[in-house]
């Protein structure tokens, strides 16, 4: 039977989860090696291109206009500037460039500004994504028109625990989002963020609904949540790294043709722990020592790591043709 699959059950997944930790370790990378090569990851670098002022009340996100967090605000960066930002990721080794804005969703005056971004990055030969917020179905279809590769749009947490952490937009909305981008030809990167106060129970909800779309994000960032003063989330207990770990691999095998990135977080993990990330399924990172507004390890130690564990940098590949947006039904919101 396929390991592609999209009707997974709660019961299923809590079971990978509840399994020793050698025989999930063990499975999750015997999983991706046959989807991946597991000695490769891919690189991506990642930019706030408009910061702060966010309308959202997001309680882990010091980009809230609503918390007191010391972030000073920042307009719209000119094409020009994020431009130069990507030459000189790609320099350094990046083949993913992301773009993100702390907006509830695009305003169409800013779109020709995001949209000569996308071309101009394009044009390096870099791979492109972008995280704007919620989009209509014409947003989406511009950014695909001119030639944006990834749409990042995280589900956060399981539906059930959504309504703890954010209040200005329901889960559909997300959902939402994501089918424009698919409609639209693009290839979605979604995610969420554990160590929240969330319980097991969440974390399975979670993968479950990633990966029972109707189809997988070809790339699945988990993150670590980074505990900012100010955020309502500045106390939260820390989440026992071997849950984090168990994590990855479960979102490995439930999604094995996915890009699993160690994303937000990896600033507090030691050599240790992220190389039995990557053991895990994990296959994708940041690289540069700044994600939108935290912290991220400097380049020169991830490169030392790579050489330490044998990893290479995973080249471009080539371009995909666009997807047939005919099949994907409506994403609603998995039942129990």
């Amino acid at each position: 039977m396929s390991d592609i699959r999209h009707d997974w059950r709660r019961a299923e997944i809590g079971a990978l989860f509840d399994q020793p930790f050698n025989d999930l370790i063990f499975q999750a990378q015997t999983v991706h090696r046959r989807y991946f090569d597991p000695n490769s990851v891919q690189v991506s670098t990642l930019l706030s291109i408009k910061t702060g002022a966010c309308p959202e009340d997001c309680k882990y996100c010091p980009q809230s206009n609503r918390y007191d967090t010391g972030l000073e605000s920042e307009q719209l960066m000119e094409v020009e500037r994020v431009l130069e930002r990507a030459r000189a990721a790609k320099a350094v080794g990046a083949t993913r460039f992301c773009m993100g804005a702390a907006w509830r969703s695009p305003k169409q005056r800013d779109m020709g500004s995001v949209l000569a971004m996308v071309e101009g990055v394009r044009e390096l030969g870099m791979e492109t994504c972008m995280t704007l917020g919620m989009l209509t179905a014409g947003q989406a279809r511009q950014l695909a028109d001119a030639g944006l590769d990834y749409y990042n749009h995280n589900l956060d947490t399981s539906p059930e625990y959504y309504g703890e952490i954010i209040t200005t937009r329901v889960y559909q909305d997300r959902l939402d989002t994501l089918r424009h981008v698919r409609d639209a030809g693009m290839k979605v990167c979604c995610g969420g963020i554990v160590g929240m106060g969330e319980n097991a129970a969440d974390r399975v909800g979670l993968l479950r609904q990633l990966a029972n779309l109707p189809a997988h994000p070809e790339s699945v960032p988990i993150n670590q949540l980074v505990r900012i003063e100010g955020t309502p989330l500045a106390d939260s207990e820390d989440l026992d790294p071997f849950e984090f770990i168990r994590t990855i691999a479960v979102a490995r095998i439930l999604m094995p043709a996915s890009h699993v990135r160690l994303s937000a977080g990896r600033e507090a993990m030691n050599e240790q722990m992220q190389s039995l990330a990557f053991l895990a399924g994990a296959n994708s990172i940041f690289y540069g020592e700044k994600l939108l507004t935290t912290a991220n390890p400097p380049a020169n130690e991830d490169l030392a790591l790579f050489a330490k564990l044998g990893i290479e940098p995973e080249p471009v590949h080539p371009r995909r043709p666009d997807l047939n947006s005919d099949r994907f039904a409506p994403t609603r919101i998995a039942p129990g």
